[in-house]
């Protein structure tokens, strides 16, 4: 007897169906067809253990096993309860009908029970899209494929229970959530506040202008002067994810299983924070298996490189187009798969190897010429690519022990962020995927960055004193655009622009001299 089944393969951060044929019939052996991994091949004894387990027989006849369409390469776990449901109704076990209006994934145990699988979101978006009744899988993934409309989402602990599911001898509830009620009530709930910072009103300037126009910034300043602490308390300051933006975020950590059991919703920006010994593949993501890296995970949020210089070259170097495109495209000789990239930067670097260059108080030891062979392993182009350059110096004991004196909330910041950003989406209403300044593309800076004539001049005596790229000149426009939008300008001002230049500390020509 032929019987079809449904499941799912992601490629990319989304999903494409699987349909799983199982055919029994006169004959011996076991025969799997359709480009599977070996995961899948080792299925056989998976299934064939929890089905004896749970008092089932494995068919000792001719099984043959399609998964359609052959040319797409299936890989992992998941399909093992596919192509054991496929197994049961070929063999007359359990009722074939109905088995089309379900997609079925899961991985099975020896004894039976259901373990979890990676990408049940776009799973569930792509059996809603193809008019499936429902989708039913291991109860870890429940809540975050409940987040689909007009989709019956089962949560399955044990292979009896789906069982009984199936022959009408057990009724079960499907899953239900509220996606906003979920996101309203913890996108705004954060363990860290810039109420924690004690002076530093400079850096958190910059922080609040990088918040409000979506700018990678970079913080130089020796050991234990609060870089980390500050690039914690970014995403506090930026605004709240929106629905979509949550959905698209969602998506990449269920397809990279960083979601973890029984979630909802990634209701809060990301803030990734790999260590400086991460590979560029991990960084990028790809590999065998393609999976999302670490400037995906940091999509919609914040991707914080600690001890820049640290890290390799080529790890570096492979950031510069994800960074102008916001997108990273995995290219390999049978496929290609885009994950969205769209982060912002922010890095972190001690001036020099002994961490006292330009320090008020303590003397730097580094030889002559050190500081620019530290400086020189992070290149130019990717330099130009980042907005802000902030030096960041020591907490005096005054500032440090002020108690009386309270900081600003974060909230209070990003009142004011909020409201230039709510100027930049009505700007940009009009052009594609532009939602702030920092995505303005280049042939359209001169439409919104006007400058008067002094500010021109000022702009000019810059970037010939600074030997500036014309890449870094559209980046002063940008940020001085920004300024101008906290400040409620429409034009911008030759403050604007002084500002905006002063936030290029590593340009200056004595820098490391």
């Amino acid at each position: 007897m032929l019987v079809r089944t449904f499941g799912s393969a992601v490629h990319g951060v989304n999903a494409i169906t699987i349909t799983v044929e199982v055919n029994v019939g006169q004959g011996l052996g076991y025969f799997l067809a359709g480009l599977a991994d070996n995961a899948i091949k080792e299925s056989q004894l998976r299934i064939e253990t929890a089905l004896k387990q749970n008092g089932l027989d494995m068919p000792r006849r001719k099984v043959v096993v399609n998964m359609a369409p052959a040319d797409i390469r299936k890989e992992g776990s998941a399909y093992d309860l596919t192509i054991a449901i496929g197994l049961l109704a070929a063999s007359e076990q359990i009722p074939m009908d109905e088995l089309d209006a379900w997609v079925i994934m899961g991985e099975l145990g020896l004894d039976g029970r259901i373990l979890p699988v990676r990408g049940a979101l776009p799973i569930a978006i792509q059996a809603q899209r193809e008019g499936f009744r429902g989708l039913i899988l291991p109860e870890e993934n429940a809540r975050e494929a409940a987040m689909v409309k007009d989709l019956e989402v089962y949560g399955i602990g044990h292979l009896n229970e789906l069982l009984a599911f199936l022959r009408k001898e057990k009724t079960l509830e499907p899953v239900r959530t509220d996606p906003r009620a979920d996101f309203a009530a913890v996108r705004d709930r954060w363990d860290v506040d810039f109420r924690d910072v004690q002076g530093q009103e400079n850096i958190k300037r910059a922080m609040e202008i990088a918040a409000a126009g979506g700018h990678n910034i970079i913080l130089i300043g020796p050991p234990g002067a609060g870089k980390t602490m500050l690039a914690k308390r970014l995403p506090t300051i930026m605004p709240p994810l929106s629905l979509q933006e949550a959905l698209e975020t969602t998506k990449i950590h269920s397809v990279a299983g960083k979601l973890g059991v029984r979630a909802s919703l990634v209701a809060q920006r990301p803030f990734r924070a790999p260590h400086h010994t991460i590979s560029d593949v991990a960084l990028v993501g790809g590999g065998n298996h393609p999976q999302p890296g670490e400037i995906s995970l940091a999509h919609n949020g914040v991707l914080f490189l600690d001890e820049l210089p640290e890290f390799k070259r080529t790890v570096l170097e492979v950031m510069r187009q994800p960074l102008e495109e916001r997108r990273v495209t995995i290219s390999r000789a049978r496929f290609t798969v885009d994950y969205p990239a769209s982060f912002m930067l922010v890095a972190s670097m001690n001036p020099c190897p002994c961490g006292f260059y330009n320090h008020p108080e303590k003397e730097c030891v580094c030889g002559p010429g050190v500081v620019n062979r530290y400086l020189s392993r992070i290149s130019g182009p990717l330099l130009d690519r980042i907005d802000i350059h902030i030096e960041v110096t020591p907490v005096s004991f005054d500032e440090l022990t002020a108690r009386q004196r309270v900081a600003e909330t974060s909230s209070a910041i990003r009142e004011r962020v909020l409201a230039a950003r709510e100027v930049q989406v009505q700007r940009y209403a009009h052009l594609d995927s532009v939602y702030c300044n920092a995505m303005l593309p280049g042939n359209r800076i001169q439409d919104w960055c006007a400058v008067t004539e002094g500010g021109m001049q000022l702009l000019k005596t810059a970037m010939q004193r600074l030997n500036l790229s014309a890449r870094a000149y559209d980046r002063i426009l940008k940020v001085s655009r920004t300024i101008a939008d906290l400040a409620g300008s429409a034009r911008i001002e030759p403050e604007h622009l002084a500002e905006a230049i002063h936030y290029r500390s590593l340009d200056r020509e004595n820098w490391g001299a």
